[in-house]
């Protein structure tokens, strides 16, 4: 069963995990347009929680600059996401991809700074969803099913990446996707 809050309709229901149309709650917003429309809007907010400590720490990282890159893992044990590393402000790229691990899956945040074609400095936040091929097929499909829910919960991300081997990462692609 999973507690979900209806924009749409405001209303708070407890659904299954999977949900069929007929098992929608009344909404109001069933008079003015598609059942389906809701019923998108309710399957869009399931998501694991996100801790305190990593919405704090993605804070410090986009307006104070005090990390280059944080690291997140989801704990199978608590049902959470959590800070697994931070990179100090004076970080690299290099120790952010040394840092994720080649059998499991992460998220990882990284502040990119480059300087434009009219030598004005800009920054721009990647969210990258690190997905080894050596990893567990269940911790795949629980990363990619929660990642919009991460990003969601982390506002002020520009891009996103998704990696299965450091080549998909490297720091040629951020330049690239960054300009």
């Amino acid at each position: 069963m999973v507690q979900v809050y209806c924009y749409c309709c405001r209303s708070l229901s407890i659904w299954r995990q999977y949900v069929s149309l007929i098992e929608m709650p009344t909404c109001s917003f069933l008079t003015k347009g598609s059942p389906f429309s809701c019923f998108l809007v309710h399957k869009r907010n399931i998501g694991l929680p996100i801790s305190d400590e990593c919405k704090n720490m993605f804070t410090e990282l986009k307006k104070k600059k005090a990390h280059k890159f944080i690291v997140f893992k989801i704990d199978e044990h608590s049902k959470l996401v959590m800070v697994d590393q931070v990179g100090g402000s004076a970080a690299s790229y290099e120790e952010l991809a040394a840092s994720l691990p080649s059998d499991d899956c992460r998220y990882a945040v990284f502040d990119f700074d480059f300087v434009t074609i009219d030598n004005f400095p800009m920054s721009k936040i990647f969210l990258i969803t690190w997905s080894p091929s050596a990893s567990k097929i269940r911790a795949k499909m629980l990363y990619a099913t929660f990642k919009d829910g991460l990003r969601r919960a982390l506002e002020g991300i520009h891009y996103e990446l998704q990696a299965t081997d450091p080549t998909e990462m490297g720091i040629e692609v951020i330049k690239d996707k960054a300009k």
